[in-house]
């Protein structure tokens, strides 16, 4: 896709398990429940999933720089 806003993005992706919601993806990936927001964001068409099953792959936006206080170290 296309960077439209002349900022590099940065991501990752993250392949889920059975039974993955997505806060308990967003506290694996960043230590932290509430980011499951930013989640949902990049991953907008999955956004009614409740429970996941196995194997699909999601966006996983970077953190920016200036919000990464308090942040789990694995998630920088």
């Amino acid at each position: 896709m296309p960077n439209m806003t002349g900022k590099e993005e940065s991501y990752n992706t993250y392949e889920t398990e059975q039974g993955d919601t997505w806060d308990l993806i967003a506290f694996k990936v960043y230590g932290q429940e509430r980011r499951m927001v930013d989640l949902i964001d990049a991953n907008i068409e999955f956004s009614n999933v409740v429970f996941f099953t196995d194997g699909i792959l999601l966006i996983v936006p970077a953190i920016p720089p200036e919000e990464k206080e308090g942040v789990a170290p694995w998630a920088s």
